[in-house]
């Protein structure tokens, strides 16, 4: 699988910086040194560590669609990661690691991605075979819905090789339709949804399957382990069945309080030089209000206004912007983010922004595309409005319109919404009713998964979209 091409070519990484080292201890360097223990190899571990980080932010291997792609990702790794050791060394005033190694090294780092990229595609070539999903559902929209995930970038890549309807089985009678197609099919999964488990015919041929090494899966349990989300057929059903982290797991809300608290610590040091700088910048390049204020709805459905810095033209005759700014947009990882729905007021309530909006400014676009215009809510993660991770808060009639349409809608109000989520990492940003739904449906994956783990994962997954440049 994919997986695995990422801890080999972060061990590939080190190998070739160790190689590099080495090299230059007992091969290059005027005078032969122990590589091992000396203060050479502190540093090389140090650039070790910022190329693995900086490779991973980029989406080293597996993000990169193309060689030339992944050829250029590499090089822009290396790069940086020489330019942290030029900035150690400038500090120190001596140089920390040798030209003649490091000049060597850089040429072969890209390579090397190049053939990790390789290995991933060829990894995810031979899993997305290795899984063949065999489908019985009572209702064929879900097989076309799960046709669409396999296809929108699932956490373990796998095929539709079949399907069958209820139906089909209801009408096979004694016929083992379910056993033969499977077979037939080559399957390694059959996924049955809640109608079809419940049918004797379809349970008794599932477990001949699964006895002859056929492994069997529910509808819901496929989604959350292969998609990473919950399927909208089975919402209502488990909306109440499971327990959330932040409300019946103390210490896990307790500690990501703390970690809340740090991060936003230090996000507000970067803010207060980004504010003046913005401020300054905004009486040629933006004219108008610094700030873009919106009403959003938090933990137990309790109104709070976002801050953001104001990217948008100022309405002429008040001077003050009162249209819609689109959402924050943290990019899903590998795809650029797509823009949420418009905020209510005077210009264009309940509208759904387009794409490259003509109102967007010149500093404002370089402010959304390197998303500092969502730093400002350092500050109301300090107030308590916000967690760095959460389902994003939704604008007031939006949550009436989905709590009208949702019975169950309103539980991802239960824990404090997030800066970044699941969801976000995941889908992008809704741009329409129908992606609300489907945002829905990750949200409550968080909700059932929540953990330090998971939260860590979707943290990394966003510095990886922001430093990949999916702008907005």
């Amino acid at each position: 699988m994919r997986l695995a091409a990422k801890p080999l070519f972060n061990a590939g990484v080190v190998a070739l910086v160790v190689a590099a080292g080495w090299l230059h201890a007992t091969r290059l360097a005027p005078e032969p040194y122990p590589f091992v223990g000396s203060p050479a190899s502190r540093w090389w571990a140090v650039f070790a560590l910022a190329l693995l980080t900086i490779a991973y932010a980029v989406g080293l291997p597996e993000l990169a669609t193309s060689r030339s792609g992944a050829a250029l990702r590499g090089i822009g790794a290396t790069v940086a990661a020489f330019s942290v050791i030029s900035a150690f060394q400038a500090v120190l005033a001596t140089p920390l690691l040798p030209r003649s190694s490091s000049m060597i090294l850089g040429l072969v780092l890209p390579v090397w991605t190049v053939l990790a990229w390789n290995l991933s595609r060829d990894a995810d070539a031979w899993a997305a075979t290795r899984d063949r999903v065999f489908l019985v559902v009572e209702r064929p929209e879900d097989r076309v819905n799960l046709e669409v995930d396999l296809a929108g970038g699932p956490e373990v890549p796998a095929s539709l090789v079949g399907w069958l309807s209820l139906d089909d089985l209801v009408r096979a009678g004694t016929d083992p339709l379910l056993h033969r197609r499977a077979t037939e099919a080559r399957a390694t999964i059959v996924v049955l949804d809640t109608a079809a488990q419940a049918h004797p015919a379809t349970v008794e041929q599932a477990a001949d399957l699964h006895r002859s090494g056929v492994r069997v899966r529910t509808l819901s349990l496929f989604y959350e382990q292969w998609i990473g989300k919950l399927p909208h057929a089975e919402l209502a059903r488990v909306s109440l069945l499971f327990d959330i982290g932040e409300l019946h797991r103390a210490r896990y809300g307790r500690v990501k309080r703390v970690l809340d608290l740090s991060l936003a610590t230090i996000g507000v040091i970067a803010l207060v030089p980004l504010v003046a700088a913005v401020a300054l910048a905004n009486r040629w390049l933006n004219p108008g209000p610094l700030w873009f204020r919106q009403t959003r709805i938090g933990r137990n459905g309790e109104p709070f206004e976002i801050l953001k810095l104001r990217t948008m033209m100022p309405e002429p005759e008040s001077g003050l912007w009162s249209g819609p700014e689109t959402e924050p947009a943290t990019p899903r990882a590998g795809g650029p983010a797509v823009p949420r729905p418009a905020a209510a007021g005077p210009v264009g309530a309940g509208a759904w922004t387009e794409v490259g909006d003509r109102r967007i400014t010149p500093l404002g676009g370089f402010l959304r595309r390197t998303h500092l215009d969502e730093l400002p809510q350092v500050v109301n993660i300090l107030r308590g409005d916000l967690s760095v991770v959460g389902p994003r808060p939704e604008q007031p009639h939006y949550v009436v319109e989905l709590g009208d349409k949702l019975a169950f809608y309103d539980v991802r109000h239960i824990v404090r919404p997030g800066l970044t989520g699941w969801a976000q990492v995941k889908q992008g940003y809704a741009a329409a009713e129908r992606d609300a739904f489907e945002k829905l449906q990750y949200d409550f994956y968080y909700l059932r998964r929540q953990s330090l783990a998971l939260d860590a994962r979707i943290i990394w997954r966003t510095l990886r979209g922001v430093v990949g440049g999916h702008g907005r």
